[in-house]
This record gives structure tokens, C-alpha cells and sequence, in this order.
């Protein structure tokens, strides 16, 4: 089981956001985000949307940084990815 984090690309209010998956189930991502203060309303759907300044802490914690693509990759290959067509 692993936790990931991508590159903070994503602009919004005011900064930059990555973000956090599991590729094995949504149990430890919720799991490693409540470990790491990273409150529940932050989770979408998939993954949780998290500030850049917490991407050091939250890879010092365990997460394995990768980049977007990756992560993409990793949470298709998982099951758990939700498509936007699919996202109400």
C-alpha cells in the first residue's frame, strides 16, 4: 500500500494544491490524511487536495512523491479513480 502526492500544479485561492491518493484503498488514504491534519472536507471524491506548504511534511510522513502523470496512473490502475463524467 502506498500514498502519493503530485507536484503542487493546481492553482486555487491564492496558492498552489497537489494531491493525495492511495493505491490500495480509501480507508488508508483517509487514514494517512487524519494522521496528518489534513481534514476530511479537503477530500474529493478520490483523493484530498492539499496546500503546497504541506507537501515536505506530508513526504516526511510516508507519501512518495510523483509527479502528476504518475499519480494519474497509479489511481486508474487502483480502481478507485472516479472520472469526471461521473463526478455530480
Amino acid at each position: 500500500m502506498t500514498v502519493l502526492v503530485d507536484d503542487p500544479a493546481w492553482p486555487a485561492h491564492g496558492r498552489l494544491w497537489s494531491h493525495l491518493i492511495s493505491d490500495e484503498s480509501l480507508d488508508e488514504l483517509h487514514a494517512f490524511a487524519a494522521a496528518n491534519d489534513i481534514p476530511r472536507r479537503a477530500f474529493d471524491l478520490d483523493h484530498y487536495d492539499v496546500p503546497a506548504d504541506a507537501l515536505v511534511r506530508l513526504v516526511a510522513s510516508g507519501a512518495v512523491h510523483v509527479g502528476g502523470k504518475e499519480l494519474t496512473r497509479r489511481l486508474i490502475a487502483s480502481g478507485l479513480r472516479v472520472r469526471a463524467r461521473d463526478r455530480l
